[in-house]
């Protein structure tokens, strides 16, 4: 099972805030931490983001993160909508 930390402060209060205001979305990370790859819609980025994945939390909210295997973490970078990236 994969542990979520964040790149940095500013993400970890955005993460935090949505929570807030989507009672649904610890439900989702909680699976996302199982599996990284295939929960919630995740998928691989491309272009300037490659090496970075993306999933819904919500129906406009994305999570953009870095898969750390060796370590199992996942490293929240970004959450927004589409327009993140």
């Amino acid at each position: 099972m994969y542990k979520i930390t964040f790149v940095d402060k500013r993400v970890e209060r955005k993460v935090r805030k949505y929570i807030e205001i989507r009672r649904d979305i610890p439900a989702k990370l909680d699976r996302l931490i199982v599996n990284p790859r295939k929960e919630c819609g995740a998928h691989p980025l491309h272009g300037k983001l490659r090496g970075r994945w993306a999933c819904w939390l919500g129906s406009n909210i994305r999570l953009i993160y870095i898969i750390d295997d060796k370590n199992e973490m996942i490293i929240a970078v970004g959450i927004g909508t589409h327009n993140l990236y």
